[in-house]
């Protein structure tokens, strides 16, 4: 019978560096999964929503606290919002579409989701 002994919790700064660096990440992924879901549909669109699951329960499990998932998914949420407003000339990154509508609310849906996920044990004293 084994036991393993959960990771230590980070310490409060070491968290909030987590925060910032997740909320860039997220706007990264956020990015770069616009891009990629219109591009190889429908195989863009499951790496993009992979990549971003993968990035809410990578938040979650850096920083032991459902805010990790929520700044990425902030970060997220806005590089999409951006993106899909589009200029005043008409130009824009989403053509519209189904695929477009999958990516944002699957990503949201993702979000929901981790953050949800119990959190992770503390270690006893």
């Amino acid at each position: 019978m084994s036991t393993t002994t959960p990771a230590p919790t980070p310490s409060p700064g070491v968290r909030y560096a987590w925060y910032g660096a997740l909320l860039v990440l997220g706007a990264l992924v956020g990015v770069a999964g616009s891009l990629v879901q219109a591009a190889w549909f429908p195989g863009g669109l499951l790496l993009a929503l992979l990549a971003t699951a993968g990035l809410f329960y990578g938040g979650l499990r850096a920083t032991g606290t459902q805010v990790g998932v929520a700044s990425a998914g902030g970060g997220w949420l806005v590089a999409v919002v951006l993106l899909s407003l589009g200029r005043p000339e008409g130009d824009g990154v989403f053509g519209g579409g189904a695929g477009e509508l999958l990516f944002l609310f699957g990503g949201m849906a993702l979000a929901v989701m981790c953050a949800t996920l119990p959190r992770l044990s503390r270690p006893a004293p």
